[in-house]
């Protein structure tokens, strides 16, 4: 109860450094389960939503790559002594990462979304260029937005840099908080507000158009229901405290004091991210299943000699030694 009403202190390994590793721990397997899924499906035969997914998972990977950067930093009582130039690199890929998460999640239930309000004319003209070209606009976009993490690392260079005094990435200059407040609003504006009503519409009517159709299978429901819920989901507990720290921060002119913990939120999307991507895919379902069978029967192989061992063991008589 006292770490959800007190701010999270760094004086020791607190929740932030736990957090970090259980990400890491549990969403890099998934997320490498789901790269070699849309991966092969792509090679196979690519339609939009595999190469969306595919560029998802991408993005998740190379967010968790750079999280024990931050590990090590959350270690150090969130003192930076790693050398200078990864400051700015790691919180530029996880910011980008956390905004390329927003533009894909929302092109998805877009894709979903027209492939059940217009079936016929959707299935006749996607094309998989249409999901490259926009995959590469989404990460073009999210880099020129969190770029301005270089612009803060290098503005005012007469000025004593942060990586300097022990820290990354906080503690900005008046002169630097001009050029920096009205971009995090901008974020927070375009790069999640337009994404979540998008997803919001296109999901609640994902929805039901589903649930008036009777030849749907309640098996399809669920899994459609899931995948509104899940992304939904995601939106509101993993990118709304962040993005709504940019709109408090803009009125104080100041970072919040629990900016910390609204990044923290945002690390949890690379674990539930995979859970998306189990509802959207049916391939990577099946793959999960078939990776999960396949490590019953391994640890099933492996019992079996243990408890024939022990059988024999309670079976045989015992010694005629034993028994003086």
């Amino acid at each position: 109860l006292r770490w959800c009403t007190e701010p999270i202190t760094y004086g020791n390994k607190n929740i932030l450094l736990v957090v970090y590793i259980l990400t890491f721990l549990i969403g890099f397997p998934a997320n490498m389960v789901a790269f070699y899924t849309f991966s092969k499906k792509v090679r196979q035969k690519a339609i939009p939503i595999d190469v969306l997914l595919l560029n998802l998972t991408i993005s998740d990977i190379i967010f968790l790559l750079v999280l024990p950067f931050k590990m090590k930093e959350a270690a150090d009582n969130m003192k930076w002594y790693l050398p200078d130039f990864l400051c700015p690199l790691t919180n530029f890929v996880f910011y980008t990462t956390i905004y390329n998460s927003t533009f894909f999640l929302t092109a998805i239930s877009v894709e979903r979304y027209l492939g059940v309000a217009f079936p016929i004319q959707y299935k006749l003209k996607r094309r998989p260029l249409y999901a490259m070209v926009a995959s590469f606009f989404f990460w073009t976009i999210s880099m020129a937005h969190v770029s301005i993490v270089y612009i803060m690392q290098y503005l005012h260079q007469s000025n004593t840099s942060q990586t300097e005094l022990g820290r990354c990435y906080e503690n900005f200059t008046q002169e630097q908080m001009v050029v920096l407040m009205p971009v995090r609003l901008e974020l927070f504006l375009f790069l999640f507000c337009c994404p979540f009503l998008i997803c919001c519409f296109c999901y609640i009517n994902f929805v039901q158009i589903l649930s008036q159709r009777p030849n749907i299978s309640q098996k399809k429901r669920l899994r459609a229901i899931g995948l509104s819920l899940g992304t939904l989901l995601v939106f509101v507990v993993c990118f709304a405290p962040f993005n709504l720290s940019h709109v408090v921060g803009f009125i104080k002119w100041e970072s919040p004091s629990w900016r910390v913990e609204a990044v923290l939120s945002s690390t949890i999307n690379a674990c539930l991210d995979p859970i998306i991507f189990y509802f959207s895919s049916s391939a990577l379902s099946g793959t999960f299943h078939h990776f999960l069978k396949s490590f019953v029967e391994r640890v099933q192989q492996l019992c079996g000699p243990c408890k024939a061992l022990n059988s024999r063991s309670q079976d045989s008589p015992p010694n005629s030694n034993d028994s003086l």
